[in-house]
């Protein structure tokens, strides 16, 4: 069992029969907070869906990569012609008569010769051959589902060779290692699908996916397909990253971006529009993904909401606002070069209809709604339970913007009045941008219920400021922390970040939800650092933020005391964690499950005594100690993992005094 599993497993056992405890009335001198504090934020950056949460083995299973996507691409791009025996053919791009509009090309084999040549008395066929991302990875014994749309254009019915193969190296070629087959004949006619079940005989972490012609005459392919039956929950998600983010308990999930709402700096053609990514996988629009690569959007709407269900989790929807990226065409400017594109006020209609139907596909009712039936369709009759929709992503709070935001935000909140609405506080969240100032007086003007915020920045950052402490109490617009991370993969930052943590949840009154980002990074494949999770095609590996992040969405609560943790040494009315101070502590209690959570930030190189009264609450007997500690320049890699939590039971005190490492991070955790 790894450190991981050990840690949810130790909080789950504490955590037992939570569910049979009655809630409970908080004690005095606590001070109500958000009990969403603690979410995640996933956008595809970093191949995190395609190649990554997405359980898909097969890459450009669609043929649809283009140079649009990146130079030298195209609908080959991913796979190679293969022709054992010496068979010979040739392969040709189409676009006519696909399998459907949204996934217009297709690869068809000419066959021109499949017998065996000369003494070859191996394989033969004329095929192509994929090798996933990467290699594709498989276990022996476990089912792979094989899917394939084929069309017989030309010839007799054809025998079709579907393997899975591992490639022997060296000269002369020899056969691979057959780990798994199956075979198919293929009339002619239309197309049609073909489904098989894979299971290797053997482990092997690069093994490649073929499709042999054994038949002479031209034949197509189209949306191949290998996924693993053993997915999270079944839903078709890569089981060991997602149980990665199950274990950090989140409260929501914003998707699916970032800069991929608004096509980064391509303008509006690769906008991502959520209504192109439901129903079946071959029907789904693909686009340029914005950090370089493509995106098949196989990780769509659907998936994500059905995620977010089997999380337990909100979802947090972003929708584009009809202004494109300040970065489109080369330029970050408004004025005078116009860099952002806009969609014309006539055509606004479009996008605010599309947010509407977003809610109505989500919450309504399959017998009156035609958005409700898509999504009983699709196989989830029981609305999604939609509470949040955002609206935009740090686009520059231009007129142009005000006026589009304006125009959505007025008639989505006059169909559905329920739904709350978290807008932008621009591409800079500081207050002397310009955007950032433009972006709140747009909220207060509009009353709107949140705000997302955004802070890429080094550690010393985290480490000394305290802004939501001056945050005005009596504002309407609560704070989201949609984004925020410190500019490095050192244990120190990960300490940074916790102790700006234990400022948010002093501050929960004000902020109401926080996400780290970016989520994931597939190694040989990142355009951004730092993340939170990296990963191969065998095993993710945890940052010492994650292992932080972790700490905090185990531990939320709906109460913040702030006077039963005093450090020896402080002034008797100092509530750490202070502005420029590098330690602190938070106490949040949950009445709902009874639980109650101390936890204590030393990111200093000094020890500190922390006295600790918990009188006024009635804990039980024992306590579970979670301890995270090392050396500032520590990192979590593929190599090693010096930092991962330590667990042990302890006999719980009401007042009591603690020694804290330089360096370390404590939680306290208590059944009341």
């Amino acid at each position: 069992m790894n450190k991981r599993s050990i840690l949810s497993a130790v909080l789950l056992t504490a955590g037992m029969g939570l569910s049979a405890q009655k809630p409970m009335t908080a004690p005095a001198g606590g001070k109500a907070i958000s009990d969403e504090l603690i979410g995640i934020f996933f956008e595809d950056i970093n191949n995190s869906a395609d190649g990554g949460l997405n359980a898909e083995l097969v890459q450009n299973g669609s043929f649809e990569f283009s140079m649009a996507d990146r130079d030298g691409w195209g609908p080959g791009t991913a796979w190679k012609q293969i022709r054992p025996g010496h068979s010979l053919g040739y392969l040709e791009a189409c676009n006519e008569n696909p399998v459907h509009a949204n996934n217009a090309h297709y690869m068809r084999l000419h066959i021109e010769r499949t017998k065996e040549f000369y003494d070859y008395k191996g394989w033969r066929g004329f095929g192509i051959q994929n090798d996933g991302f990467d290699g594709i990875s498989v276990k022996a014994g476990e089912k792979y589902d094989f899917s394939a749309f084929m069309r017989n254009v030309k010839g007799d019915a054809k025998n079709i060779r579907v393997a899975l193969v591992e490639d022997k190296p060296g000269w002369p070629p020899s056969d691979p290692k057959l780990l798994a087959e199956a075979n198919f004949k293929v009339e002619a006619g239309n197309w049609k699908k073909f489904e098989a079940v894979l299971t290797p005989n053997a482990d092997c972490k690069k093994a490649s996916l073929q499709i042999l012609a054994l038949d002479n005459g031209d034949m197509d392919i189209d949306v191949v397909s290998l996924m693993p039956e053993d997915t999270y929950k079944g839903h078709g998600l890569r089981k060991d990253l997602a149980q990665a983010l199950a274990d950090l308990h989140p409260k929501f999930m914003r998707f699916p971006g970032g800069c991929v709402v608004h096509g980064g700096g391509d303008g509006f053609w690769n906008t991502y529009r959520w209504t192109t990514t439901i129903g079946p996988k071959e029907t789904r629009r693909q686009l340029k993904n914005t950090w370089g690569y493509h995106q098949s959007c196989a990780l769509g709407y659907f998936e994500y909401f059905q995620f977010c269900e089997d999380l337990g989790m909100e979802p947090v929807p972003i929708l584009p606002a009809g202004v494109s990226c300040q970065g489109t065409n080369g330029g970050w400017n408004m004025w005078p070069t116009q860099a952002q594109e806009v969609v014309p006020m006539s055509e606004m209609d479009e996008w605010v209809a599309e947010a509407i139907d977003l809610i109505e596909w989500a919450n309504g009712d399959p017998a009156t709604n035609k958005w409700a039936k898509m999504r009983a369709d699709a196989g989830h009759p029981k609305p999604f339970n939609l509470k949040y929709l955002g609206i935009g992503n740090e686009e520059k709070i231009s007129p142009e913007f005000i006026e589009r935001f304006k125009y959505i935000y007025e008639r989505v909140m006059k169909a559905h009045p329920e739904i709350i609405i978290v807008g932008t506080a621009g591409p800079g969240s500081h207050a002397d941008n310009p955007d950032f100032e433009n972006g709140w007086k747009l909220a207060e003007e509009l009353a709107m219920p949140i705000l997302d915020e955004h802070y890429y920045e080094p550690n010393e950052f985290f480490l000394n400021k305290r802004q939501y402490d001056n945050y005005p109490r009596d504002r309407k617009t609560k704070v989201y922390l949609g984004e925020y991370a410190a500019k490095d993969k050192k244990f120190i930052d990960a300490l940074a970040e916790g102790l700006y943590l234990l400022h948010v949840e002093r501050n929960g009154d004000v902020v109401s939800m926080t996400s780290y980002a970016p989520l994931f990074a597939r190694k040989d494949g990142t355009q951004w650092n730092p993340d939170m999770i990296y990963y191969d095609n065998e095993r993710p590996y945890l940052t010492c933020s994650y292992y932080v992040q972790q700490l905090f969405g185990q531990s939320s609560g709906n109460y913040w005391y702030g006077d039963c943790v005093k450090f020896q040494g402080d002034n008797a009315k100092a509530i750490q964690p202070m502005e420029n101070v590098h330690y602190g502590q938070s106490v949040i209690l949950n009445t709902k499950t009874r639980q109650l959570f101390v936890k204590i930030c030393n990111a200093s190189d000094e020890a500190k005594k922390a006295n600790i009264d918990l009188s006024r609450f009635g804990i039980k007997k024992m306590a579970t100690k979670t301890t995270l500690a090392g050396q500032p320049n520590d990192e979590n890699n593929y190599e090693a993992q010096p930092i991962a939590p330590k667990q042990e039971q302890i006999k719980a005190q009401k007042k009591f005094s603690l020694d804290i490492a330089p360096y370390s991070f404590v939680m306290l955790q208590y059944q009341l």
